[in-house]
């Protein structure tokens, strides 16, 4: 569904900061992002997301050329995919309903269906008491379950989680891998960036493992190939 061929990314004039980057992530698959601070995580998350183009190589996602298409041409493409981003990035005008109802409205559900929907899945992940609260009146770990629920609501093709249980304590972080999994187990391609050791030891799926803008894959079941840097 994705692959990545001898991908390099810089920004303006400066070095690399992926380099001769290649994988293929296949449908249904599940992938852990795992790395140092400054390996260019967040970098090859902007590149799945397509929030940015790369400086060299080929993208290939959902049977598309990334780097052919324009900004129009990607938007169907960014509509198969959901993201939770580290900052959240809620819209803090709208009630939590509305932030988890938006995927649903863009596509064209009708008001009903998004009712219900919406409503399930705020109950499901603690929040059913607080649908018509807005952003800034949560908490920090409310509002990344908000964040969470807004991106898996349209059950995306491929869904990117950046520390998604960073700000949450262990029972609901485990709750909301639990929700991840059977969204996978639904079809859904799945990675999730952490440095959470814990919820890589328990959850061991494969790992793209970057450091220093390179990358490699591996299998933590596989203990042929496993090695303390994989964290």
């Amino acid at each position: 569904m994705i692959r990545f061929e001898h991908v390099g990314l810089r920004y303006g004039i400066g070095p690399e900061v992926l380099a001769d980057i290649s994988f293929t992530l296949k449908p249904g698959s599940f992938h852990f992002l795992c790395g140092p601070s400054g390996a260019g995580k967040t970098s090859l998350m902007s590149l799945l997301y397509l929030g940015r183009k790369p400086t060299r190589g080929l993208i290939n996602m959902f049977d598309d050329d990334v780097g052919s298409l324009t900004r129009t041409e990607l938007v169907p493409l960014r509509q198969q995919i959901g993201v939770v981003f580290q900052d959240f990035r809620l819209l803090n005008h709208l009630s939590a309903f509305d932030n988890v109802a938006l995927p649903l409205r863009i596509c064209g559900r009708p008001e009903s269906e998004i009712k219900s929907h919406v409503h399930e899945l705020l109950e499901w992940v603690g929040l059913g008491d607080c649908m018509n609260r807005l952003p800034a009146t949560l908490s920090g770990g409310q509002q990344q379950r908000i964040a969470v629920a807004r991106a898996v609501i349209a059950r995306p093709r491929l869904l990117l989680a950046d520390e998604p249980t960073g700000n949450l304590d262990d029972e609901i972080g485990m709750k909301l891998m639990s929700l991840i999994e059977q969204l996978n187990r639904m079809g859904t391609t799945i990675v999730i960036a952490t440095h959470n050791l814990n919820i890589l030891e328990q959850f061991r799926y494969p790992r793209l493992v970057l450091n220093h803008g390179q990358l490699r894959v591996f299998d933590p079941q596989d203990e042929t190939n496993f090695d303390g840097d994989a964290a």
